[in-house]
């Protein structure tokens, strides 16, 4: 779906990420660079490893509660609606149905999700490369 497409659509402003939804993804990115840090700076400086790990870790922690709340609150919902059994009995949805499920669809298509990943992995192979080169040709 392209962006002229979600913009016209009924549901556009369900789809639109809320200011909690960016604070946690900025305390996620920020968390992903800090635990990929540690290693760098534990060859720097340690005290600043110790602080980066400490942000890292809280950081991911925060992150998340945040997603499993998320994810809890979306189960129950599935559940006390009885989706599951609508849609394998192929019974008719409300328009509230109809309408939860589009914000599970957009929130699984968002790009923050896709960024948030790439992001991980990317600077996990950083962190790797930049570990394995300090720790055998850095002395």
């Amino acid at each position: 779906m392209d962006n002229k497409t979600c913009s016209t659509c009924k549901g556009y402003k369900n789809c639109r990420d809320s200011a909690a939804s960016w604070f946690f993804f900025i305390i996620g990115i920020i968390a992903t660079v800090a635990i990929r840090a540690v290693t760098v700076l534990l060859h720097l400086a340690p005290i600043y490893a110790k602080i980066s790990w400490y942000v890292g870790v809280v950081g991911f922690f925060l992150f998340f509660i945040y997603k499993f709340l998320i994810s809890q609150r979306r189960a129950r919902t599935i559940h006390e609606r009885g989706l599951v059994e609508k849609i394998q009995k192929k019974e008719g949805l409300t328009d509230e149905d109809y309408e939860f499920l589009g914000d599970v669809f957009c929130n699984l298509a968002s790009k923050k999700e896709r960024i948030n990943f790439f992001l991980i992995f990317g600077l996990s192979i950083v962190a790797l490369l930049l570990a394995l080169y300090m720790d055998f040709f850095v002395r």
